[in-house]
């Protein structure tokens, strides 16, 4: 059942501003404050911890290191302890003393749980006593710990070889593992499928799921480590588009038996196994099988004692790519019903099936997607889930209705709500912020939808010379809306012309342009803008929440589709009378790298500079899961990857181009900035090129202050 859209978002116009304007600002951003202070001193403040406390209508979070609790009606909040109060009971109990007050689990509302350096500890708040669990510290020198809720049990890698420990006692549940036969206990398929982790406790805790990474067949790559005298190589396992991949099994270990079985899932060997998820009575496990075409997904039943093959429930095709990322969610008190998520329709919605795999109805439709499933109400009737339906911007928090399929929005306000749901789906805590709004807090009843704030973060550069910025809308060469943000400089003066500066990503899995609070994270668009940029900014066709039709437009064909809805924002840009069209240059990582770099050369002329950080140049290079099921492989696609082959390009350069790299890029591999190197050399093309040694894909802490001024003082020097 579909719901009918009453709010029309006035900011969506592509004439229509929503600014942040400069109001007492004296002070200028450091690069060192824009860059690693913005997400700290210099983003809007949070409230530590904030959580509901299971089995009460209370919230909790910790401010100014004193513990508070509130009351869901009223938002009214009391102090509790404080870290000096703590820490003077801590002294009389002769432990060891905490430098901050950072998480606690509340056993009830008078007794919470937090630790120290030797382990875990239970304060009364009515007796104020502090007493010992028989919980120690956690071991922070584990590989991929996860602890299991109920018995209080951890999975942990060592060695290569998976571990379970429980009461006490260590068990190893593999002798098998090597480089080539790996247990990680993190992720396989390259953070692909939505997995995140390589290891799935069973709902009551007695079995233990974990996948089987053999990686015999798939070629080594070596990773230099220049830090050591002489260097030394280490070589990675990284299967390549188009060669051989890895083959995944996923083991199943009882915990009270202390024996392991391997689920029969079948042939071929490569292919992926994906959203492992468990019956509510730990007998039977699904996963979802998808073939290495990635065209073709199958949601299997198999037997927990034995491993067998029990059913398939049902399948989904795709002529591009099916991309199944969520598992199944049973309803909380109806274990022969559960809900899918698919975009079967052209978009991202819930679907709920019984245990059969019979379809029962839609639950969501819509041309919007549902974002993420958050968990249902004390009964089971209801769903609750974060979507999009107001605008592709904006996120809302949102309850669909089993039996109806009735969908209510429970959040108000244009902009981006990130919500918590109490354990019985009474009350949510919502983080909302917009391009106006730094940050607040509200605590919403979900029947009656009455929102009641319980703090407004101030805005943490209100001292500092901002510029403007705004959203809106162009239209691509299909009439498509595309969504663009753009900054304007400090003291901005319509009747001069300046440079632009295009930062851009546009791949798979992105959003940049959204409806929040920007300076949240990195200040860098902010200190561009005092340099005396515009900063421009494009999602174009292939990126995230504009349902399959938009984001499966670049099938087969990475780099060309994103170059015209990009060369579209350029035509937008030279539109207006104060951007020099001479002066505009492009940067962006990553696949924002392979961009700039497809930009700067398979458009020559439209840039004048460019900056490109860990850019795919050849996707033959690339790994197997991501560029297989957007570019086929590269014997299924041989045209596609010649025509987005960067290397073919290289002699057509025209303007400044900086190439940076880690030295120890895993992920996208520097040989695609070598190569790129050696054919710029033989064609007698002039760019510059950097190296950052110690670092992989990202450049991250302190260097990163030095990686953002290296990439601004290129264009401050060429633009």
């Amino acid at each position: 059942m579909c719901f009918k859209k009453n709010i029309k978002l006035s900011f969506l116009l592509a004439c229509t501003f929503y600014s942040i304007f400069s109001v007492a600002q004296n002070k200028l951003l450091t690069i060192q404050e824009a860059v690693l202070k913005g997400r700290s001193t210099l983003a809007p403040k949070r409230l530590q911890g904030l959580s509901f406390i299971n089995g009460t209508t209370k919230f909790s979070y910790v401010d100014n290191n004193s513990i508070k609790i509130g009351d869901n009606a009223t938002g009214k909040t009391n102090d509790v302890i404080s870290l000096k109060e703590l820490n003077a009971q801590l002294k009389l109990s002769t432990k060891d003393t905490l430098a901050a007050l950072t998480s606690i689990t509340w056993k009830n509302a008078n007794q919470f749980y937090f630790s120290n350096k030797k382990g875990e500890l239970l304060y009364s708040i009515d007796k104020k006593i502090i007493s010992e669990t028989d919980k120690k510290a956690e071991p922070s020198d584990l590989e991929s710990y996860e602890k299991e809720p109920v018995t209080g049990a951890y999975a942990y890698c060592k060695d290569y070889n998976l571990f379970v420990s429980k009461n006490g006692k260590n068990m190893q549940v593999t002798n098998d593992g090597s480089i080539d036969i790996v247990y990680t206990g993190k992720n396989v398929h390259q953070n692909e499928f939505g997995i995140t982790k390589g290891t799935f406790w069973s709902p009551k805790g007695n079995f233990l799921a974990f996948y089987r990474m053999d990686q015999t067949e798939v070629t080594e790559y070596p990773i230099v480590d220049w830090t050591t005298h002489p260097a030394k190589n280490k070589n990675i396992k990284y299967p390549m588009a188009g060669d051989k991949s890895h083959n995944v099994t996923l083991g199943i270990y009882n915990v009270k038996t202390n024996s392991t079985i391997y689920v029969n899932t079948g042939t071929p060997a490569e292919q992926y196994l994906t959203n492992i998820s468990w019956s509510p009575d730990e007998k039977q496990i699904y996963i979802a099988v998808l073939n290495r075409a990635q065209n073709h997904m199958m949601l299997n039943e198999y037997d927990v004692v034995s491993g067998n093959f029990i059913r398939m429930l049902f399948e989904e095709r795709d002529e591009k790519y099916v991309e199944p990322l969520n598992p199944m969610l049973f309803l909380k008190n109806n274990p022969n019903q559960f809900v899918w998520q698919s975009r079967k329709d052209g978009y991202n919605h819930f679907y709920l099936y019984n245990i059969n795999g019979t379809l029962e109805k839609q639950l969501t439709k819509g041309t919007w997607e549902v974002k993420a499933d958050n968990g249902f109400d004390e009964k089971g009737d209801r769903l609750f889930f974060h979507a999009n339906e107001q605008s592709p911007v904006n996120q809302d928090f949102y309850s669909v209705t089993i039996k109806t399929a009735e969908v209510k929005r429970l959040t108000y306000g244009n902009g981006f709500h990130t919500c918590t749901l109490d354990e019985n789906g009474n009350y949510i805590i919502d983080n909302f912020s917009n391009v106006t709004t730094p940050r607040e807090y509200n605590i919403i009843n979900t029947s009656s939808k009455k929102a009641i704030n319980i703090f407004k973060a101030e805005n943490p550069i209100k001292d500092y010379k901002l510029g403007t910025w705004n959203l809106f809308t162009i239209k691509n060469s299909e009439g498509t809306d595309l969504y663009c943000r753009l900054f304007k400089p400090v003291n901005f003066d319509s009747t001069k012309k300046y440079p632009v500066l295009v930062y851009l990503y546009n791949g798979p899995h992105s959003q940049m342009v959204t409806n929040t609070w920007m300076a949240g994270g990195e200040l860098w668009y902010e200190y561009m803008a005092q340099k005396g940029f515009i900063l421009f900014t494009v999602d174009g066709r292939g990126t995230d929440y504009r349902g399959k039709d938009f984001s499966q437009a670049t099938h087969r064909q990475l780099g060309t589709k994103e170059m015209e809805d990009q060369l579209k924002g350029v035509d937008y840009l030279k539109s207006l009378p104060y951007v020099d069209g001479n002066r505009i240059g492009v940067h962006g990582w990553s696949f924002g790298g392979f961009m700039t770099t497809t930009l700067m050369t398979r458009s020559p002329g439209t840039f004048k500079v460019g900056a490109a950080g860990g850019p795919v140049i050849d996707w033959t290079y690339y790994e197997i899961m991501y560029t297989e099921r957007y570019m086929d492989s590269p014997q299924e696609n041989k045209e596609g990857y010649d025509k987005n082959n960067l290397l073919n390009y290289v002699d057509k350069l025209k303007g400044k181009l900086l190439m940076i790299h880690g030295a120890q890029d895993p992920v996208v591999v520097l040989q695609h900035s070598i190569l790129y190197q050696k054919k710029a050399v033989d064609k007698g093309i002039q760019l510059d090129y950097y190296l950052y040694p110690g670092h992989e894909h990202n450049v991250l802490g302190k260097d990163r202050a030095h990686l953002m001024e290296k990439i601004t003082n290129y264009f401050i020097d060429n633009l």
